[in-house]
């Protein structure tokens, strides 16, 4: 028959696109049976979208056979250097090939071929026939097969977009016709196939040669016309590389395949097929699609009534535990507005855009009352939103988000669409497809809006219980409940809190700074011996590679690096060096902690910044808007910036409590080490002990500065991970000598050897590690064959136990703090936690009762075989309450 339409698929770069689309959420994508399932989902996402758009009559999906190909027989370095396939990826072919047939669609590979020949030939004899083909790729090496009856629909943002390639659209996107694609390929070469073209020939200037000579048989024609330089003596030098490369980007249409277009009929999709396949694979919103039988759906109810002034009375129906979930305008919370809200149980939903309601005391009544249990996601979000409107809401139990952070860490985007996934909620969108990105926030339309809202709310309700029994399975209850939730409201009285900042001082540091660098930066010109952008990467590498004659230590595609390292290691050899280290620190400084600081500062004269709780593998807190933690203090101007943080009222002062070498207790204690134990509970300095040990003196012999120095980074080394290559990196040593201070600290510390040992075994074993709260960090690579991976994977179980259980040690001292102060009825308040370090605000006639008061309490977080060490300083700033 005529005029039919064909269905041509790449499979095996739809499958490869589909599985990069959702590489970050690889182990969200697992089924019970332990089959990795993020290429199949995004390829049978992709399979739903063409069948709809395209409704073929026939359709293939075409596979390569193999690596060995006639093209690899021309040029054996043709695709050779594409990394390793993953072996999650390989192990998930079979599946969409089982997905492909189920849907009554034939596959096809042909050995010494590859899967764009078998499309070319089978499009070539669809075209003859007279009928209209669509060729599904993420290859726009097809593009070449356009013409007025062959469309190439190119996958874009993994494979959830589609853009589609006629002649029309070459020609206003490149400016060439579909017949000189190979001919771009020829000239241009190929990096993803690793097949040469002509040297210095990008695709700008390929298509320019390609619009005067057509092809490349013209231009080696004309070369003649051509005026000497270096892209004509490239022309020349690389001729036959353009043939070949010209050559090996053509497809063929004549492949021996052994199908014909009466085969490829499109039979529709084999319900019973689907359903085996779906329930083995957990493909669960894929299964509620399936019309012809009646199966569980996770599909969310996605009806409700809309709230108004009118109705209000219907919230009397409400049980005794309710869902709560409100919308933002602005990712941080701070600043945004509230643009609807969506409350109910699991038998109600009532949605409104209309924030004003909440003011409603029945509104009031249920958020504020503890003894209606609730259920939401992201408390610490709508804890501070709804402070915004005078509104406390308590007795929140479960929160999706820290839940779902704590069941696995690697699940830690705040979409709460991307979440959900991981439960088989496929069928909710992110809310960037709803709102777009930050940048390009738009408020969609009503329906939509509240639609979205009631999906969440009935998610929430859904999934409560099944991940708490997965909480309690873990033995995380007492982490969820006694840590983390009751943290989620001691961060967001300290983010509504904020800490005040001395705007005019960091306006006067940045004039000083401005200054300096005008002093660097005539002093480097002058050194340099002329005037150039300091800034930029690439004349800098002139400077000095080229002008000073510097040796070159490494380079980059785009040139010489001129990374810190680099410079630090030239450092030696020109005085030019060290100004320009000073002047990037500088202007680091000024742009990232002055100018930027000045524009986080809210109307009343404080920053207010937004801790991350679900972030971190480990644990630990990080902030952002501003980024608090990642203010310098190794360098003395680093730390003057610390003097904008002031005091709210000048009868106050800034204090800081500190653990003292937190994560190396932590170490003792989870390694058992006696002489490590013994150091601490003797009150050594730690370091000093160490070095004794590493360079084998004697009690009465002198430590100088230097041994200090290099025990200190073996022991914070020891706790990282760290490996001879990156101990000699940090101290300046060989790596023999690194390693022989790596070996003497384990003979010295032999438990801490062990622990290594048993802590990397332990997580082969169960495939994840954990803090001393039961807080897991699964470790996906432990057991890969990847040297990289599976050494990275190593270092990380042996550091995470002891980072993360010094992050649960500040969280509960965080906990017992504030309870304390409340207690005691104190007006000191706890304003920031920068790591090991709490940073307070305190009256000056309470300076005495909290100076004794915290420490106990940090002091006493937890009961460690080591005493905890907590060291307290005020004054009138951040800077000054320093020891």
């Amino acid at each position: 028959m005529d005029n039919e339409k064909v269905l041509l698929i790449d499979g095996n770069s739809i499958a490869f696109r589909a599985f990069f689309a959702l590489h970050q959420q690889l182990e969200s994508f697992v089924s019970h049976e332990g089959l990795h399932t993020n290429a199949i989902y995004g390829f049978n996402t992709m399979l739903d979208k063409v069948l709809s758009d395209i409704n073929p009559d026939k359709a293939l999906v075409a596979f390569d056979a193999g690596k060995v190909t006639f093209r690899t027989k021309k040029f054996s370095e043709y695709k050779s250097g594409r990394k390793k396939t993953p072996s999650e990826f390989l192990e998930q072919i079979p599946f969409i090939k089982d997905l492909i047939n189920a849907y009554g669609i034939k596959t096809y590979e042909l050995k010494n071929y590859e899967a764009d020949d078998i499309i070319g030939t089978i499009a070539n004899k669809a075209d003859l026939n007279g009928d209209k083909v669509t060729i599904v790729t993420g290859d726009r090496d097809l593009t070449q097969l356009v013409n007025d009856d062959i469309t190439v629909a190119i996958t874009k943002k993994g494979v959830s977009e589609i853009e589609y390639y006629t002649p029309k659209h070459i020609q206003n996107k490149y400016g060439i016709k579909p017949d000189q694609i190979v001919d771009l390929k020829g000239l241009m070469g190929d990096k993803s196939d690793n097949y040469p073209g002509v040297t210095g020939i990008g695709e700008k200037t390929a298509i320019k040669l390609l619009q005067k000579y057509s092809n490349i048989d013209n231009l080696y024609n004309s070369l003649n016309e051509l005026k000497t330089s270096k892209m004509k003596e490239h022309l020349i030098a690389d001729r036959d590389n353009a043939f070949l490369s010209k050559d090996l980007a053509t497809i063929r249409k004549d492949a021996p395949i052994d199908i014909g277009l009466d085969e490829l009929n499109y039979l529709g999709k084999d319900t019973n097929k689907l359903i085996k396949l779906y329930r083995k694979i957990d493909f669960k919103s894929f299964l509620s699609k399936l019309d012809t039988v009646n199966i569980n759906s996770s599909t969310p109810k996605t009806s409700f009534i809309e709230l108004t002034s009118k109705n209000l009375d219907l919230l009397d129906e409400l049980s005794d535990h309710v869902v709560f979930r409100i919308e933002l305008d602005n990712t941080n919370y701070h600043l945004a507005n509230i643009i609807g809200f969506a409350i109910g149980d699991k038998n109600h939903c009532f949605v409104s855009c209309n924030d004003e309601l909440l003011f409603d005391k029945k509104i009031i009544n249920i958020l504020e009352n503890e003894l209606i249990e609730k259920s939401t996601f992201n408390l610490k979000e709508e804890y501070v939103a709804l402070n915004k409107k005078g509104i406390h809401i308590n007795g929140v139990s479960f929160d999706l988000l820290l839940v779902s952070y704590l069941l696995n860490t690697r699940n830690n985007s705040l979409d709460f669409g991307q979440i959900v996934k991981e439960y088989g909620y496929f069928d909710i969108k992110n809310d960037e497809d709803i709102y777009g990105k930050k940048d390009n926030y738009i408020v969609p339309e009503k329906k939509e809006l509240l639609t979205h809202l009631a999906q969440k709310i009935n998610v929430i309700f859904n999934l409560r219980g099944i991940l708490l029994s997965k909480l309690n399975d873990n033995n995380q209850l007492s982490l969820y409940q006694n840590i983390e939730l009751p943290l989620a409201i001691v961060l967001s009285k300290m983010e509504i809190r904020g800490i005040k900042v001395d705007a005019q001082l960091l306006v006067d540091m940045d004039k000083e700074f401005s200054l300096t660098l005008e002093q660097l930066s005539s002093e480097i010109y002058n050194l340099a011996g002329e005037k150039f952008n300091i800034n930029s990467p690439k004349q800098l590498g002139n400077i000095l590679f080229e002008k000073l004659q510097l040796p070159v230590i490494k380079k980059t595609k785009t040139g010489y690096s001129t990374s810190v390292d680099v410079l630090k290691k030239l450092s030696p050899q020109a005085p030019i060096i060290d100004q320009i280290l000073n002047y990037r620190e500088l202007k680091k400084l000024q742009s990232t902690y002055l100018e930027g600081l000045l524009k986080d500062i809210h109307s009343d004269g404080k920053v207010h910044t937004r801790y991350q709780q679900t972030l971190t593998q480990t644990g630990r807190l990080s902030s952002v808007d501003p980024n608090l933690q990642n203010i310098p203090v190794q360098t003395e101007q680093g730390r003057l910036i610390r003097k904008a943080f002031i005091p709210s009222t000048p009868d106050r002062k800034i204090v800081s409590f500190d653990y003292s070498q937190i994560e190396l207790r932590v170490l003792a204690h989870i390694t058992g080490d006696k002489a490590l134990q013994n150091a601490f509970i003797n009150d050594e300095d730690i370091h000093t002990a160490t070095a004794k040990k590493i360079f084998k003196l004697s009690n009465d012999d002198v430590v100088t500065p230097l041994m200090r120095r290099q025990a200190k980074a073996t022991n914070f080394g020891i706790v990282y991970g760290i490996s001879d290559y990156g101990l000699s990196e940090n101290l300046g040593i060989s790596r023999k000598q690194a390693k022989e201070f790596i070996n003497t600290y384990f003979e010295e510390y032999p438990e801490v050897y062990n622990y290594t040992l048993s802590i990397v075994d332990q997580a082969r074993e169960k495939g994840f590690v954990e803090t001393i709260t039961h807080r897991r960090r699964y470790l996906t690579d432990i057991n890969s064959k990847n040297f990289n991976l599976r050494s990275f994977a190593e270092r990380t179980a042996m550091n995470t136990p002891i980072q993360g259980s010094a992050a649960d040690i500040i969280k509960i001292a965080m906990i017992n703090v504030e309870k304390a102060i409340k207690q005691e009825n104190l007006k000191t308040r706890m304003l920031l936690q920068i790591h090991d370090e709490l940073i307070f605000e305190a009256p000056n006639d309470e300076l005495d009762k909290i100076e004794n008061l915290v420490p106990k309490i940090m002091d006493s977080a937890v009961k460690l075989s080591v005493p905890l060490k907590v060291e307290c300083a005020y004054g009138k700033s951040w800077f000054d309450a320093k020891k």
